[in-house]
């Protein structure tokens, strides 16, 4: 007998008591492996096996205990989702109170930071653990509409019995992740919950587009200030010669002179004044600015990276790293970056992109693949790799850190070619 997922629409479409018995057989045929013709949707299914296979009793309530006030206080506070507050109020709220649901924000640890709602339903959520200070991950609650979320990253609504822990079975939730649109990260999740009979298909979609709101709010704060960092850095940049960019905290650029505008470059956490080797400009005197950092690139090629380490030991994940007057700083590699830099270092004296497409694939015409990755290749190691033909700088003292049986776990395709000889180990031609 196959099993095929329940299908929402048909679930929202029965009443509340027929798609409740529903879904606490299908939990309990899944809670005991027997198969059955219909089963959990699959971001459920996910949520449950997880669980099972942690051991997370099904029918037990089990709570971290809450945050202290200070804590509490100190997130808010460093939470980009303060900034934001009023969007998620003005589109959810409102709604979500006409519906009997409250809203929840929680961060990326799944801690309940802010709520809001009905008094008559946070009375209910404070059942459910839905307060503030609390700890909502699935790992502690089970399957839920925050927990989930955050280890999916897309939008989920769990109803009734979809919850893993019965406890919550008369409790309904819709919850989509909000990521940092400038750089990514994930912050928290928007959450609509509230009891079983008040569950509408349209709320997770409601709570999508309030958070995609909330997303823009943000990119429209990073854009003003950017803006206000590029009026404070102009006058200076004019000044300048040579190479220079005005770079807020998180590494976007605002402003730039003697080069094109870059794409956003990493800097350490914290960032730092004084001089640093960054992946993508090479050796560079950084200086703070109001709202972020001057960056000017030092053109002196006495102080280039004097030494890097290709570290292919398999004892971690293949990496690079350049030691200079600065400090160091390491970057992992792909496999086929690790190959190819492998291939470099064999031959100091260079390669020509046919060789290296001969080298790892063991076709020659292959050069615009070649092409693409050195250009990826490059971004990060500034001053350390040479082009036409490709190479390591000759300034470079190369040290390659290989396992004991070699660099088999390396080879792809017809890449007999890259391991074939030792010339320019760890030195010039």
């Amino acid at each position: 007998m196959q099993t095929r997922p329940i299908d929402l629409d048909r679930l929202t479409a029965m009443d509340t008591a027929e798609a409740t018995r529903l879904l606490k057989a299908i939990r309990e045929d899944a809670l005991s492996g027997r198969r059955s013709a219909i089963g959990p949707r699959a971001i459920i299914g996910e949520s449950w096996q997880r669980l099972i296979h942690r051991g997370l009793d099904p029918d037990r309530d089990q709570r971290a205990g809450l945050l202290p006030r200070d804590e509490i206080e100190r997130r808010r506070s460093e939470s980009p989702l303060r900034e934001v507050l009023h969007v998620l109020r003005d589109g959810l709220v409102s709604v979500a109170e006409a519906a009997q649901h409250i809203m929840v924000v929680a961060d990326a640890e799944g801690r309940v930071l802010w709520r809001e709602g009905k008094t008559s339903v946070l009375r209910k959520g404070d059942a459910h653990g839905f307060v503030v200070g609390a700890d909502l991950m699935e790992e502690c609650v089970g399957t839920n509409g925050v927990g989930t979320t955050l280890v999916a990253r897309r939008p989920v609504q769990v109803h009734a019995a979809e919850h893993f822990v019965s406890l919550h079975h008369s409790w309904t939730c819709s919850g989509a992740p909000v990521t940092d649109p400038r750089d990514g990260r994930l912050l928290g999740v928007i959450n609509a919950s509230g009891p079983l009979a008040t569950m509408h298909p349209a709320m997770l979609a409601l709570v999508t587009s309030v958070t995609r709101l909330a997303e823009a709010e943000l990119r429209q704060r990073h854009s003003t200030a950017l803006d206000r960092l590029r009026g404070v850095a102009a006058p200076l940049l004019c000044r300048l010669s040579g190479r220079a960019v005005a770079l807020d905290a998180d590494g976007w650029p605002a402003a730039v002179t003697g080069m094109p505008l870059p794409g956003r470059l990493h800097l350490p956490k914290p960032p730092r004044g004084g001089r640093m080797w960054l992946p993508s400009l090479g050796m560079c005197i950084v200086e703070p600015l109001p709202g972020g950092w001057l960056v000017q690139v030092v053109e002196d090629r006495s102080i280039e990276p004097a030494r890097v380490v290709l570290d292919l030991s398999g004892h971690r994940r293949a990496s690079v790293t350049v030691y200079g007057e600065a400090g160091s700083w390491t970057h992992e590699l792909s496999p086929r970056h690790a190959e190819l830099l492998y291939a470099l270092a064999m031959h100091r004296s260079g390669r020509s992109a046919a060789q290296l497409a001969e080298a790892l694939f063991g076709d020659a015409s292959r050069t615009v693949t070649i092409r693409a990755e050195m250009s990826r290749l490059r971004r990060h190691l500034a001053q350390v790799l040479a082009s036409r033909p490709y190479r390591f700088a000759d300034c470079v003292d190369l040290e390659v850190l290989e396992s004991s049986t070699g660099s088999e776990g390396l080879r792809t395709g017809n890449a007999g070619d890259v391991y074939g000889t030792a010339e320019g180990r760890s030195g010039g031609p």
